[in-house]
């Protein structure tokens, strides 16, 4: 079903259906909450100055969240890197790593963290002996990597099938449907029931605590912002329920799949000229 977005000056907006243009009113956005990779930022590689520029005026206006799997040195050359070159507003911007297991805000000059969540010993060993076995089993075993395929990010482990360093090109031909992942993080998750599995990004698989995850994130969010879950749009591109995007409906913000940076970034314009009209 294919649907577009309609904002009016209220930054109130309507999804439009099909032919029959059917309409739904929504809600007010009174701030939004972003995926990275695939969302803001193709996998593994740096927001583009197109999307940072969008990117950094929504700062300006609204509080924005940024959401991933990734770490926090992820976030910093995706993210804030690129984001240097623009006029950006950082106390607007809350950055949540990891899923959501580690949350950080700006404050006397630099990035703070406000908590970070750690996985027992016990749990990464575990977690790294069922995922590689698993893995294996489906024939999903890269013997020739390029990086890591399962680092160990503190509070999260991710696996990467290629690797961590993987060319794009290679990530997004490996499982263009996501079958692959699905297939992987169900046969994981069921031998780790006290862990969350769920679907990456183009190649991985994140390994969380059990109720640590972009739900988690959301609901810190929406406690540091003091807003209505109804008053904040999520934007992610792994919405779907073998998703990692997809705890954050459960949390009850208006949630906006998307195909990639560059619907994104059509996304973030339309808020920001409904901001100013």
């Amino acid at each position: 079903m294919q649907f577009r977005l309609v904002f009016s000056s209220t930054m109130a907006f309507w999804l439009t259906y099909g032919t029959a243009q059917e309409r739904q009113r929504v809600g007010v956005i009174k701030a939004m909450i972003f995926d990275l990779d695939g969302t803001l930022a193709p996998s593994k590689q740096v927001m583009l100055p197109e999307m940072a520029s969008v990117f950094a005026r929504l700062t300006r206006v609204l509080p924005t969240g940024v959401i991933s799997g990734g770490s926090f040195q992820q976030f910093s050359r995706q993210l804030l890197d690129p984001l240097a070159e623009h006029d950006f507003y950082p106390q607007q911007l809350h950055l949540l790593p990891t899923c959501g297991t580690r949350y950080y805000l700006f404050a006397d000059g630099d990035w703070r963290a406000q908590y970070v969540l750690k996985m027992a010993p016990e749990q990464v060993h575990k977690a790294r002996r069922v995922i590689e076995e698993v893995a294996r089993s489906l024939g999903y075993w890269c013997e020739n990597p390029a990086g890591e395929i399962i680092e160990n990010r503190g509070s999260q482990l991710t696996y990467s099938a290629l690797g961590q360093q993987a060319a794009r090109e290679a990530k997004d031909a490996w499982d263009p449907s996501g079958a692959k992942r699905a297939e992987l993080a169900a046969r994981a998750g069921k031998l780790l029931p006290e862990l969350t599995v769920l679907s990456g990004g183009s190649t991985s698989v994140d390994i969380t605590m059990r109720g640590i995850d972009k739900a988690y994130g959301v609901e810190k969010f929406l406690a540091q912002t003091a807003l209505e879950p109804t008053e904040v749009l999520f934007v992610g591109d792994r919405l779907d329920p073998d998703g990692n995007d997809y705890p954050a409906v459960r949390t009850g913000v208006q949630t906006r799949s998307t195909s990639g940076p560059q619907e994104t970034q059509e996304i973030v314009a339309q808020v920001l000229a409904s901001v100013s009209s």
